[in-house]
């Protein structure tokens, strides 16, 4: 049984990550510049959103010689429905300044 609660606000900033940029493929490390998420919260995020469905993964060999293949995101369909559903879309906010006289 799954439950249906509302995703965290970690959540929603990685959902709108994700859809600010759909269909591209996204590494890990971009996202976590994006939204300043620490890796030991963004990966499990990450692992949870595609076991949930939400997300398509692959691995991308690194160009340079003797480093780690990288592993890619991205939003699927469901993923997306669900990020437009929850995450609010990024606008700058101005902030009124006082008048003075």
């Amino acid at each position: 049984m799954t439950r249906d609660r509302t995703p965290s606000a970690q959540t929603i900033e990685l959902l709108a990550a994700l859809l600010s940029q759909r269909p591209e493929w996204r590494h890990g490390y971009d996202l976590s510049e994006q939204t300043g998420l620490a890796s030991g919260t963004l990966y499990p995020m990450l692992m949870r959103l595609s076991d949930r469905g939400m997300l398509e993964s692959k691995w991308e060999p690194s160009p340079h010689q003797g480093r780690p293949p990288r592993k890619l995101y991205r939003l699927n369909a469901a993923g997306a429905t669900f990020a437009r559903a929850h995450a609010k879309p990024r606008t700058a906010t101005l902030r009124a300044q006082p008048v003075r006289s």
